[in-house]
């Protein structure tokens, strides 16, 4: 759901419970400007985030694993995409 931030400011408590079903996107001038969503579903979005480590922190047990690991069939795909893909100089 969409609406103007003049309109959320009329409608707080109306769009404040509508985010607590699903996000609600406060425009600017016609832009994306904040989103707001519930709680419970900040939270779950950062337990998902991912962290990233140097490689002098990894165990050897953590090497081994991403060693074996393999990408799922359903993502077979994705391989096509970065075929002929070169890293910019």
């Amino acid at each position: 759901m969409k609406v103007s931030s003049a309109e959320f400011i009329k409608n707080y408590g109306t769009l404040a419970d509508k985010a607590l079903q699903e996000a609600v996107t406060i425009t600017r001038n016609g832009r994306d400007r904040l989103v707001l969503i519930s709680s419970e579903e900040y939270g779950r979005l950062r337990e998902s985030y991912r962290r990233a480590l140097r490689i002098e922190d990894l165990s050897d047990e953590d090497i081994e694993l991403i060693s074996k690991a393999e990408v799922p069939a359903e993502y077979g795909y994705l391989d096509e995409l970065i075929k002929d893909w070169k890293p910019e100089e």
